[in-house]
């Protein structure tokens, strides 16, 4: 086969590019090594900026009914309440972050570009090796169902999430950085108690909690537990996570009771974040995890991922042509997209980790710190919309009186 791009990985990063470049008039070929959308455990948390974003790329109305809108935050510490926000505040055109279940999502991406000549999605095959010309990669093989396929392109693009094999195949370097923690994740059905518009943060000493509602009527539970010790919690006996969602969060005991059997009925997250200096070589791209995974806090993920994938199609489609593809004049606008990504891929990331440390603290001192902070935070209305809007509104224009957006995002200021 050939392409003017090959994309490797039909998640949310792959797909919305391989849509984006069709609805250019891009040929693409977007390679997914599964057969279907229903992935467990895999990032839901879609960010008020990309919800913008799906609205601006007209798929948003299609995706209503498939997803939960959050209207608030509450972190409770130690029992008690010690910071909240109310979305509504916030004066953007799409205030609320939403719970957006990836095959929805998945789907409709896949169906949008099927509408165009140039889109196509190669399910069941596996990247197994790059070609290369030289120093130059050409296109990637991939092993399918009916044997080797050869997918020759001007520009082959990693979107294949944080153990990305291209990545590694590629030689291009990058820093694997271990935080202190894992999360192991788990569902439940959804507790009276509870509205399904709030998410909640539960935090006791070192230990701490992400309750999530999960599209239709679940709750995606996440609890912390040290660095490579599911080992030892699993030595415990199932016991011991049950005792650890009643310390977090007792509404939810007889449900994880009735539902998590076994070690099987969970997952693990195992967290880290990935530092690649150079995202491209000549006929080769990084994008989305493959190039700069980040941890679970406040859905980051997703919300970069759709954004790469954005900005980049704008900027390359020009470049590519029908003929030999013309690395010269391609490397460049390359490196212009990175350049334009990681100063919000860098704030996005520190304040991640900032709010990793938070939770990771266990003193007697160090927790009436944390607790002292996150009640400074709750009482500073200004202080709060300026640290939320750090990761949640780097793209949209705040509304003006009228209700309209000050003005359109540039390239400049929205890196779209």
């Amino acid at each position: 086969m050939s392409a003017q791009v090959c994309v490797v990985g039909g998640g949310p990063a792959g797909l919305t590019l391989g849509l984006e470049l069709a609805r250019r008039g891009t040929r693409v070929v977007v390679v997914e090594q599964s057969g279907h959308f229903n992935r467990s455990f895999r990032g839901e948390s879609v960010s008020p900026d990309s919800v913008w974003l799906l609205d601006q790329l007209g798929l948003l109305d299609q995706l209503r009914g498939s997803f939960l809108e959050m209207r608030n935050m509450e972190i409770t510490d130690g029992g008690r309440t010690v910071l909240t926000a109310d979305f509504s505040t916030f004066p953007y055109p799409h205030p609320y972050p939403v719970e957006l279940p990836q095959p929805a999502l998945l789907t409709v991406l896949a169906e949008e570009g099927a509408r165009h000549e140039g889109f196509t999605l190669l399910r069941r095959a596996t990247a197994v090796e790059l070609l290369r010309d030289g120093d130059t990669v050409t296109g990637v093989r991939c092993s399918g169902p009916d044997g080797p396929v050869d997918i020759h392109a001007a520009l082959t693009v990693a979107a294949d999430g944080r153990f990305s094999k291209v990545r590694e195949m590629s030689g291009l370097s990058y820093t694997k950085i271990p935080l202190d923690r894992d999360v192991v994740w788990l569902k439940l059905p959804f507790p009276a108690e509870w509205d399904d518009t709030t998410y909640r943060v539960r935090i006791k000493g070192e230990h701490h909690g992400l309750f999530i509602p999960t599209h239709p009527d679940d709750v995606r539970v996440g609890f912390n537990i040290p660095k490579g010790g599911l080992k030892a919690l699993r030595a415990e006996g199932i016991g011991a996570l049950h005792r650890r969602l009643d310390e977090l969060a007792p509404e939810l005991s007889d449900a994880v009771r009735a539902e998590i059997r076994g070690w099987s009925d969970t997952s693990m997250l195992d967290i880290f974040t990935t530092l690649v200096p150079e995202w491209s070589m000549p006929g080769l791209l990084l994008i989305g995890d493959s190039a700069h995974t980040l941890s679970p806090i406040l859905g980051q993920g997703v919300n970069h991922a759709i954004i790469d994938a954005v900005t980049l199609a704008p900027m390359i489609a020009p470049v590519l042509g029908d003929g030999p593809a013309d690395h010269a004049a391609l490397m460049p606008v390359l490196r212009d997209f990175q350049q334009r990504r990681e100063g919000s891929i860098a704030r996005s990331r520190g304040l991640q980790l900032r709010q990793e440390r938070m939770f990771a603290l266990s003193g007697t001192m160090a927790v009436a710190g944390r607790r002292a902070l996150y009640r400074l935070v709750d009482r500073s209305p200004a202080l709060k919309q300026k640290i939320l809007a750090g990761a949640y509104f780097q793209l949209q224009e705040p509304l003006t009186a009228s209700g309209r957006p000050a003005d359109r995002p540039t390239p400049t200021k929205a890196g779209v």
